[in-house]
């Protein structure tokens, strides 16, 4: 009798079910929820800029031609056809022009979740830039199924769409940690020491973590591995943890699986009090809110 094969998605014994098994990565990305809801292709003439939404992300996808992505205080990059760029804020200050005869795009336009663990999503800079070599294979794959679901009129393409360009941004903030370009906690995830104590603090959230027990996993003194921790993810280990905890209790109150006070246990908190003082400090509301807003149809955002 042939053996069943390996489930190579199982997590380790104890690691607390946030609803996405696999690699650290996976859980972090899993937390950052987006929708998207416009995608257009546009063909510019030389000179031309291109006009994106202010406030809204974007991703630009160089199909023929090239842009200068430019801004004042740096010089100007050169966006060669088959390059991509990821823009988290919207342009801001930078202009996307085209440096040729011709230029001509597909931009995706989508808008991530306020409440989706907002530092993280702060942290990523004004652009991200992933050239042709890296996104060969993924970007020529996804963006044909992206277009043919942009003309279907089927049932469902709507959430196609909206799939297909979360797909993208996964596959965008992945090779760009790859390439070791990442900053901020991404970046963390670069750093194979300060990997290795957010794995711990994402396999265990519900255990007590010290600074010395997450020293001893990156295998620093208690003093670099703060530093380090801190200059690469952008707050402190603790901080982090406490806030992985807490972006883990929104999933709970989100799917309603238990009460208020019984969640906030379940996270480690010794009181509802407690629990309802620190998420309104990182969500802005309480859980309680939070748990009848899930009972709630969700307003669709305008374009």
């Amino acid at each position: 009798m042939m053996e069943s094969p390996e489930n190579l998605t199982v997590l380790p014994d104890g690691a607390f079910h946030t609803g996405v098994t696999g690699d650290l990565l996976s859980h972090v990305l899993a937390q950052i929820r987006l929708t998207g809801d416009q995608v257009f292709s546009r063909t510019l003439a030389k000179a031309e800029q291109l006009d994106l939404d202010e406030g809204q992300a974007h991703i630009v996808v160089v199909t023929a031609g090239a842009l200068s992505m430019e801004r004042e205080d740096q010089a100007p990059v050169v966006i060669d056809a088959g390059d991509l760029v990821l823009l988290p804020r919207g342009p801001g200050a930078l202009r996307l022009v085209a440096s040729q005869p011709h230029a001509a795009i597909v931009a995706c336009r989508f808008w991530f979740d306020p409440d989706s663990l907002r530092g993280m999503i702060f942290a990523l800079p004004q652009c991200i830039h992933i050239g042709r070599a890296q996104g060969a294979g993924w970007v020529d794959g996804m963006l044909p199924f992206l277009m043919i679901e942009t003309s279907d009129v089927q049932p469902g393409a709507a959430l196609m769409i909206s799939r297909i360009i979360d797909l993208m941004v996964i596959r965008t903030l992945r090779a760009w940690v790859h390439e070791g370009h990442a900053t901020g906690w991404l970046g963390g995830l670069s750093d194979a020491r300060i990997a290795r104590s957010l794995k711990a603090i994402h396999e265990r959230p519900l255990q007590r973590w010290s600074i010395n027990e997450l020293a001893d996993k990156a295998g620093m003194s208690r003093s670099s591995f703060c530093e380090r921790f801190a200059a690469l993810v952008g707050r402190s280990p603790l901080r982090y943890q406490n806030e992985w905890r807490l972006g883990l209790a929104r999933d709970l109150l989100a799917r309603r699986d238990a009460r208020v006070g019984e969640i906030g246990l379940r996270i480690g908190y010794e009181s509802e009090a407690a629990f309802s003082r620190a998420y309104k400090q990182l969500f802005g509301h309480s859980p309680r809110a939070e748990y009848a807003l899930a009972s709630e149809p969700a307003p669709r955002k305008q374009p």
